[in-house]
């Protein structure tokens, strides 16, 4: 979180844009400029070359950090990385979860899920992130109200590793069939993950919600403010309901003026992963410059 003097300081680097932009942003008081901070993930990063390399290269393409992924980090390469490029981790995603899954009817499965968070959450305190991006599980792996409480379960035992280490296991919500109707419309809310965040009852678990994944059946904005507080971290990518796909970030029909709005009401400071189709320089800067434009940070 920015206190009120660091607010000031973004505050004094904003007044360097041209004074028409500051007074817009002002008069709408829609720019999430010292609010939100833009980093991607590094299967994103096309450049070739060493990861230093590819850090730095999401460096210049305007991220302020980059997630890695866990189980599979190599830690020590990962740290030579962030001190060669400046580029700090802000967190991982746990790289196994779609396929062994605290969802799962088998208790050796669970016991290996929860074993690659503990990892997943040692080894982002290793190199320097805080948050530890989860999905939950899968729907076809029972009825509803099985799962969740066979989910609850089985993360809650890595509470306190997440605990120790000052950590955050931050929920992604995605199209697995658990917290929302894959078949229905676009008037579904966020109640359901609400509650079942609230179900850990701990400091140490959020969201790391994904604003796109479900405009197809629901207002990210009215999500977002549902879900408040517990969203401690953000993914971005645009929808087309129209066409029924996923778009480049401002492509599509998102409503992003009221996901900006949003998440002013809900007092959001933090990052905000691109989670889109990558590439090479280029493709990052196009990245960039699209988050800039939908968040307001120009």
């Amino acid at each position: 979180m920015l206190d009120r003097r660091c607010f000031l300081t973004s505050a004094a680097a904003a007044a360097a844009l041209p004074l028409l932009t500051t007074r817009a942003a002002e008069k709408t008081n829609d720019s999430l400029k010292g609010r939100l901070y833009k980093t991607l993930k590094i299967g994103m990063v096309g450049v070739k070359g060493s990861l230093t390399d590819k850090f730095k290269a999401a460096k210049t393409a305007g991220f302020a950090a980059i997630e890695m992924n866990s189980p599979g980090m190599n830690v020590e390469q990962t740290k030579k990385a962030v001190a060669e490029s400046g580029l700090p981790v802000d967190g991982t995603v746990c790289s196994s979860h779609w396929g062994v899954r605290h969802t799962d009817p088998k208790p050796a499965v669970r016991a290996k899920a929860l074993a690659h968070l503990k990892q997943a959450i040692r080894d982002t305190h290793a190199v320097g992130g805080h948050t530890v991006l989860l999905v939950v599980g899968k729907g076809s792996d029972g009825p509803e109200k099985e799962i969740w409480s066979r989910s609850v379960e089985n993360i809650a035992k890595a509470i306190p590793v997440a605990a120790e280490y000052g950590m955050t296991i931050a929920f992604e919500n995605v199209w697995n069939q658990f917290l929302y109707d894959h078949g229905g419309d676009h008037k579904q809310t966020a109640d359901k993950w609400k509650k079942y965040v609230d179900d850990f009852n701990s400091p140490c678990v959020g969201m790391q919600f994904d604003i796109g994944n479900h405009w197809k059946y629901g207002s990210m904005g009215g999500w977002i403010r549902t879900l408040g507080k517990r969203i401690v971290k953000l993914d971005v990518k645009g929808f087309s309901r129209k066409e029924n796909r996923f778009k480049k970030i401002g492509e599509g029909d998102l409503d992003f003026a009221d996901v900006r709005k949003a998440l002013r009401e809900i007092n959001f400071y933090g990052y905000c992963a691109a989670e889109v189709g990558g590439g090479n320089a280029a493709r990052l800067k196009e990245i960039s410059d699209n988050m800039d434009r939908v968040f307001g940070l120009v």
